[in-house]
């Protein structure tokens, strides 16, 4: 199986939290499944800048691009335990209505609560 790559956002609490679940999920069944936090990473390899970046979850994958859902859908079939989630949201039909739910509500509500938060942050820091 070739070595998927998660592209996300360590400043976000939230995306923290959840990819230090999967990291160690993946680390504890030697998952071929390694995390790239979009602050350190070489973006330009990616095709991406760092707003783009942070306004959803990317995943490299051999060549293939993927983002959102698509980038769930890969992230879960990888590790034990999730792969009868990415069975279910990958049906077809549920697959369309999960992509929907993501780029229309949850990563713009979580884009714009990263941006809230960091602006909060420049704030405080006097910036």
């Amino acid at each position: 199986m070739q070595t998927l790559t998660i592209l996300y956002n360590d400043r976000c609490p939230i995306c923290r939290a959840e990819i230090a679940h999967y990291r160690r999920l993946a680390e504890r069944h030697d998952a071929p499944v390694r995390f790239d936090d979009l602050h350190r990473a070489p973006l330009a390899d990616w095709g991406l800048d760092r707003d783009r970046a942070m306004r959803r979850l990317h995943a490299l994958q051999g060549e293939r691009m993927l983002d959102g859902v698509d980038a769930f859908l890969a992230l879960w079939r990888a590790l034990p335990g999730w792969r009868w989630l990415a069975a279910i949201v990958g049906l077809p039909g549920l697959r369309q209505i999960t992509g929907l739910v993501y780029d229309r509500l949850l990563a713009p509500w979580l884009y714009a609560r990263n941006q809230r938060r960091a602006a909060a942050l420049r704030c405080e820091e006097g910036g």
